[in-house]
Order: structure tokens, then sequence, then C-alpha cells
């Protein structure tokens, strides 16, 4: 496909002063708002968030948070929309600030303010804040100040969560410690409630009734053994009037004394002659009780006269009375502590039947109690960890933020780009001319060339016959050209300045059309 660069050229021309107008109104714009745009300084902070001083292996932080969570946290409460408006007005950022927005305040401290964070595995975070502000001193200004928020917010987030975690850990060891002592004294009043009943002593009671048991089984073999005594000696009494040996009346104390001096007294004849002073003494003695005891007997037998005489029993039948009440007395003390061992018995097996279920009891509240104790113990080591946690914190031995380089007045402007600026213009301007070159070529649907009515009647022509202009219509339409490019090399530019001049400043309509597309 043949392109008539001779037929486009002249087109060019022809359209060329309106191209120049768009050309050189957005170069015009451009130029102008690269010169008007007041200077603008940034300056920017580094910081670092270092490790815990102290190694974890040694002590462990309370404070678990990632470095880039926290630095998130900080982060968004740094760009409020509250502490964006403040500090715009603490340091006047904005020269006119008294008249702006609110809205307008904190979308452009938010367009000036730049937060960075880099980080990497086994590579240090690292946080940038860079400001852009109308002088250098309010651009140091205001980094530094959001340093220090950075750094107030860091210390007060580590702070608080520690000594949160302390006070939870407190509460609880004090909670769980009320908790023990109830439940300690529970205990307490039920195994006093209960201290017959108690599974400990059931060994005790077993072993106690085993005991009781062989006991009666002897008593009744007693009780058995004094029956037939008593049967047997009524039997021999009723038939021969006297009383048995072994249920005769007890030795007199002379008499026992007489039996131990006769013993005494053999004795010492077996080692000693009768000469000697130890066997005359003890012969002695047993002759005064044998004489004391004599007369006994002699008053006992003249007693039983007397009494024979007068009606009254003999001595025999006093022993009798006395054996027989012996012997009963002897049974009634075995009934009484058969009666007594029984009630003792069921008294233990009624313990030993309650034993079971205050068994159950007690090891509930036992094991509620270990329970306690062991959530106690668990609270108690989470409290010393919190304690050192906190005292980590407090004294800024933990995970930390440093400044690393502060931020400085910067001395030469940062911005704004002027040669990019007017470049920009340019750029708009040449693209609009493109455009509206291209879009009369398409628009454009006459006939123009041979090619063109070859194409659109699918013909071809023997002859073309172009248009021919008259000499004074080619001056005309020459002046009018030139007329043209006249009125766009300097109508163009003194009616920008016009309107900058006494309408509305340029730049603010750059910056207005810029931001309306996202690129101010």
């Amino acid at each position: 496909m043949n392109i008539d660069l001779s037929f486009y050229w002249r087109l060019f021309a022809h359209r060329l002063p309106m191209m120049l107008l768009f050309v050189l109104l957005c170069s015009g714009l451009g130029v102008i708002t690269a010169l008007k745009l007041p200077e603008t300084f940034r300056t920017s902070a580094r910081l670092l968030v270092e490790e815990p001083q102290i190694p974890e292996r040694l002590v462990t932080s309370t404070v678990q948070t990632d470095a880039g969570e926290q630095l998130d946290v900080i982060e968004q409460k740094l760009v409020t929309r509250a502490r964006l408006i403040d500090i715009a007005n603490q340091f006047r950022v904005f020269q006119d600030i008294g008249q702006m927005n609110p809205d307008t305040v904190f979308q452009e401290m938010r367009r000036a303010t730049s937060i960075r964070r880099a980080t990497g595995r086994n590579r240090a975070t690292v946080m940038t804040i860079s400001f852009e502000g109308r002088s250098g001193r309010v651009a140091a200004n205001v980094v530094n100040e959001l340093v220090t928020l950075v750094l107030q917010e860091n210390t007060t987030f580590r702070r608080s969560r520690a000594e949160s975690t302390l006070d939870f850990f407190r509460q609880e060891v004090q909670r769980l410690g009320d908790e023990l002592d109830k439940q300690s004294a529970e205990i307490a009043v039920f195994k006093s409630e209960n201290a017959s009943a108690l599974p400990d002593e059931q060994r005790y009671r077993l072993d106690r009734i085993n005991l009781l048991q062989e006991r009666m089984a002897q008593l009744e073999r007693e009780r058995e053994s004094l029956d037939n005594q008593r049967d047997e000696m009524v039997r021999i009494y009723e038939s021969t009037g006297n009383v048995p040996n072994e249920a005769a009346a007890p030795l007199s104390p002379e008499e026992q004394q007489l039996k131990q001096a006769e013993s005494q007294l053999q004795q010492a004849r077996s080692l000693y002659s009768e000469t000697h002073p130890q066997v005359i003494r003890l012969r002695s003695l047993v002759e005064r009780l044998e004489a004391v005891v004599e007369e006994q007997v002699q008053s006992a037998l003249q007693q039983e006269e007397e009494n024979s005489e007068t009606g009254e029993q003999s001595v025999e039948n006093l022993l009798y009375q006395t054996a027989l009440s012996d012997i009963d007395t002897r049974i009634e003390t075995i009934s009484g502590e058969t009666t007594r061992i029984q009630d003792e018995i069921a008294d233990l097996q009624e313990f030993s039947a309650q034993s079971a279920a205050n068994g159950i009891r007690l090891a509930a509240l036992e094991r509620d109690y270990v329970s306690i104790q062991n959530r106690y113990n668990s609270a108690l080591n989470n409290l010393n960890t919190a304690q050192v946690g906190e005292r980590i914190e407090s004294t800024a031995q933990g995970q930390r933020i440093t400044v690393i380089e502060n931020a400085s007045v910067p001395q030469t402007p940062s911005g704004p780009n002027r040669p990019l600026i007017a470049m920009m213009g340019a750029s708009v301007g040449l693209g609009l001319a493109a455009a509206y070159f291209v879009l009369l070529e398409i628009l454009n649907r006459s006939v123009r060339r041979p090619a063109e009515l070859r194409q659109k009647f699918n013909i071809v022509p023997i002859a073309v016959i172009p248009y021919i202009e008259s000499k004074a219509r080619r001056t005309t339409r020459r002046l009018m050209r030139v007329a043209a490019m006249l009125v766009v090399l300097v109508a163009v530019p003194l009616g920008l300045w016009y309107v900058d001049t006494n309408y509305i400043p340029l730049e603010l309509v750059v910056q207005k059309g810029l931001a309306r597309f996202g690129l101010g």
C-alpha cells in the first residue's frame, strides 16, 4: 500500500495552526505551572526495629507481637484524621490553613506523608517516614513529630500489653487463691462433720471390729465358764453343804504373811544353820503369825457356834453366798461389756458403710482441690513470667524501635520537577494535536484524491481535473493561515497570562486536572 506523503503534508500544513494552538496552549500551561509552582522540601527519618536486648532463651517477653504487625498498628494510629489535622495546625503546614477545609487538610497531609517499610527474611525491619512541605523546617518538624509519635506509640503499646497481662494474672492468682482457700475450708468442714466415717480410718475400723469380735468370743467363753462354775457350786452346796475350795474365802493378810514367812524360813534353812540370826528371826516371825492365825481361827469357830445358837447363817453359807454374788457380779460385768462391744461394733459397721459415700464425696472435693491447685501453680508461674516481662518492657530491654537517622532540615528543594512538568505539558499538547489530526481524517468522508475515487466507486478515471483556485482566493487563504499562526503564537500566550493574572492561577488549574485523573 503506497502512502501519498505529499497529500498528507499538505493536510498537515493546512491544519498546522490549530495543531499549534493545542501544542502552545498545553505547553504554555505546563511552563507557567512549572515556573509558578512553589518549591517543596522533602525530608525523611529512618527507624529500626531492634531485637530484644536479653536473649529469649533466657527470658521471654510477654509481648509476642510480630514486628510487621506492630508497625501496621502504629501506622494506622499515626495517620488518623484527627492526628494529621492536629499536626498540620501545630506546625502550620499550609500557608492558608485557616481557610482550608478539614477534609482538604487531611487529604493533603495524607498525600504529603509517606511511610514505607523494608523487611525480609533474615533482614532487619526498617521504617522510613517522609514528608513534603512548603519549607524545610516544616517538613523536618512534621517528620520529627511523627517519629516521636511512633516511639511513644511503640512504648505505650508494649507497656500496656505487658501491664494488662500482669494485671490479668494477678487477678487470676487472687481468684484461684480464694477458690483454693474456699475448697480447703470445705474439705476441713466435711472431715470435721464426718470424722468418724472417713475412708482413711477404714482399716482401723475393720481391725477394731475383728478385735472386738475376738473379745466377744472370749467373753462368751468366760461367761459360759462362770455359768458352769455357778451351776457346779450350787449343785455341790445343795448336796454336801460345803463350798468348793476354789470358792472359799480369800486368805486374810496374816495368813498371807504367814505363808510368805514360812517360805522365806524354808529358803533360809537351806542356806544357813539353825543358829543363824536370819533363821532365828524368821522362825520367831512364823511362830508369832501362827499364834495370830490360830487366834483368828478360834475366834471364827466361836463366832460360828454363836451364830448357830442364835439361828444365824454359818460360815459355809456366807462363803457360798459371797461366791455366788461374786460370780453373778462377774457375769453382769461380762454382759455389760458384751453389750458395749456390740454397740461399738454396730457403730463401726455403720461408719464403715458411710465411709464409702464419704470417700466418694471427699475424693471429689480433693480432686477439685488438686485441679484448682494445679491452675493456681500455673497462674503463679505465669504471674512470675508476666512480672519479668513487665520489667523488661519498663526498662526497654525487649523489642524496641530506635531512630537510626533523624529528619534534617533540607537546604535544597526537592520539588517540583519543573522540566518534567513542562515536558508533560508539551507532551499533552502534541498528543492533542495528533489526536485532532487523526480525528479529522477519520471523520472526513469526502473524495479528495483519484485513489479515493477508484476505491469508493470501483472505477478507473481517465483524467482528474483538480480544483483550480483563483489568485485572490489563494492570497486570502495564505493571509488567513499567517493570521492564524500569529494568533496562536501571540494571542494564546497573552491569553494565558491574562487568565493567570486576573482570574485564577494556572498552576491550580493544572493541579486540579492532575488530581482529577489521579496524577496529583
